[in-house]
């Protein structure tokens, strides 16, 4: 009875390592998956990158990557309101470093800088991601 008990925690134990395997095997495929975004391309975050999501696909889980000067400009995840009247609501996630990597969730994304001026001159992004 010894040897059968043994069998029967060895098998347990070889199910989970086989679960656990498969559990990695999707995590990874999903991040995988996700794909990585540099704002306004070569130019960066700055001024007139509103035109920039236009004919791109993106997804939950994609990640943009906003480059830019943190003495000129910074990054402000604002809802719909905030992005047409240029102005971050109370408790806004904020980004200062000039290299912020933000991931999208579903539905519309909206940036905006909130340096004066900045918004009303256009650098501000809405991105929606299926």
């Amino acid at each position: 009875m010894a040897a059968q008990g043994r069998g029967s925690a060895s098998a347990g134990r070889r199910a989970a390592v086989l679960a656990l395997a498969i559990l990695c095997v999707l995590l990874h495929g999903e991040f995988a998956e996700s794909a990585v975004y540099a704002v306004g391309d070569r130019g960066g975050w700055s001024f007139n990158t509103g035109g920039w999501p236009g004919g791109k696909r993106f997804r939950a889980g994609d990640v943009l990557v906003f480059k830019y000067s943190p003495a000129a400009h910074n990054v402000v995840a604002v809802n719909a309101a905030g992005y047409r009247s240029c102005s971050a609501p109370r408790g806004a996630a904020t980004y200062k470093s000039g290299n912020d990597r933000v991931t999208l969730a579903r539905g519309t994304n909206y940036f905006i800088c909130t340096f004066p001026g900045h918004c009303q001159s256009g650098m501000k992004i809405a991105v929606t991601a299926a």
